[in-house]
Formats: structure tokens, C-alpha cells, sequence
């Protein structure tokens, strides 16, 4: 199987429908292996509770984990530390302002128990072309002029899907994270997918649930195009 994108696997756009195996067959995290990341192939996976996880020598694999984590708006946590550096205005937080500058920010981040990234050349690429559609969008938190952290994800119906975060500056991505969450909530947003369980999204109010549940959620919610 041909590593990363397959060259030969058609290009959907934003109005093509993919549909995956049906969730009942799926048996563990990983629900199907190859295709590409046009942004139909995207947004389908999305729709159906699914997204592009991979390493750079492998095909592209789709993910749906399990169990999975949430944020909804009555859970989300700001600590009181977090909020002296809301009042004090350490960093001015911009939205979309330097989309692309925050998934490379994102790629060059060294994680604990990770070998590299998983953010390629390939998937910066097309997550910047959903950007252009309009359905990716960054948080940036930027300190003197510079970009000090920052998060970004997909915006689809009244979910955002959220993709990866990093931080230059202490608490540079918390900022971003909380103030996108905040106006995402504000503006109707039932909640926020954040993919894998972490200490460090847990203390930020995501909860864990089964795959089952959040599949469910999806259609409680109708999201969709």
C-alpha cells in the first residue's frame, strides 16, 4: 500500500460524500486504511466520527478512538490562575489570523511519548485548503508581536473538532484554546471533540465516553454538512 495520500484514489470535494465501513464492523481504533485527504474524503470522516491519524511512513489510517473526549459548554474549566492571565492580558488571542503558521507551530512541537509528528507536509496542506473553504479555523494567543501558541480543528454544524494545540509560552495555548472555546460556546456550539483523552484535556473539562455515545452524539446533533 502506497504511503501517505494515495495518488490514485479519486478527489472529492467539499460537496462529495465518502461513506466508511459501517461502525458496527469497527473493532478497534483504527476503522479503515488508505484513500486521501481531499476535502471531501475529510469531511465525510468527520461526519461520521472519524479522522486522518498517521505516521509518515504509513498509508493514510482513519481513526475513531475509543473511548473519546468531550468538552461540552457547561463542563468547560478555566482555573483561577487561567483567568488572572485573561485579566492581565498576557497575550491578545486572534482567530484565523495565521491559520497555516499554527499548524507548522504544531508540527515542530516535540511530544512526551511520541516519536515525530504526525502532522506531514500532506496533512498541513490539506487542512490549510478546508481553511480556505472555510471549514478549518485556528485559535492564536500572540505575545510582542509573535505567535506564543495556539490551536486549530474543524468547524462542522454545532461541533468543532479539535486537532492539536501547542505552546511556545507558558499557558499560551490554554489561552487560545479557552477563549475559542468560550466564543464557540457562546455562539451555539454544543460541544467539543477532542479526540484522545489526556490529563491536560481532562483539567480543561473534557470528559470521557464510549465511541458508541459519541456516534450517537453526532446524530443527536445532526452534524453534517
Amino acid at each position: 500500500m502506497k504511503i501517505g495520500p494515495d495518488p490514485d484514489f479519486p478527489y472529492l470535494t467539499e460537496q462529495d460524500y465518502f461513506p466508511f465501513r459501517d461502525p458496527s464492523e469497527w473493532t478497534d481504533n483504527i476503522v479503515a486504511i488508505g484513500g486521501n485527504l481531499s476535502p471531501g474524503m475529510l469531511l465525510s470522516a468527520y461526519e461520521q466520527g472519524i479522522f486522518p491519524w498517521y505516521n509518515f511512513e504509513d498509508p493514510v489510517i482513519w481513526q475513531s478512538p475509543d473511548p473519546r473526549c468531550v468538552i461540552f459548554p457547561d463542563k468547560l474549566h478555566i482555573s483561577s490562575s487561567m483567568r488572572k492571565i485573561f485579566s492581565k492580558g498576557v497575550f491578545e488571542i486572534k482567530f484565523d489570523e495565521n491559520f497555516t503558521g499554527v499548524m507548522e507551530a504544531c508540527a515542530r512541537t516535540v511530544r512526551r511519548g511520541q516519536n515525530g509528528t504526525w502532522i506531514s507536509g500532506d496533512i498541513i496542506k490539506a487542512y490549510t485548503e478546508l481553511h480556505r473553504l472555510g471549514w478549518a479555523h485556528s485559535a492564536e494567543a500572540w505575545q510582542d508581536g509573535e505567535l506564543a501558541g495556539g490551536c486549530y480543528g474543524v468547524l462542522m454544524g454545532r461541533a468543532f473538532f479539535g486537532e492539536s494545540m501547542f505552546s511556545v509560552k507558558p499557558n499560551a495555548s490554554k489561552a487560545a484554546f479557552l477563549s475559542f472555546a468560550e466564543t464557540l460556546f457562546k455562539h451555539g456550539i454544543a460541544f467539543i471533540d477532542c479526540q484522545v483523552p489526556t490529563p491536560h484535556l481532562l483539567s480543561l473539562g473534557g470528559e470521557e465516553m464510549p465511541r458508541s455515545e459519541f456516534l450517537a452524539l453526532l446524530k443527536l446533533f445532526k452534524i453534517s454538512r
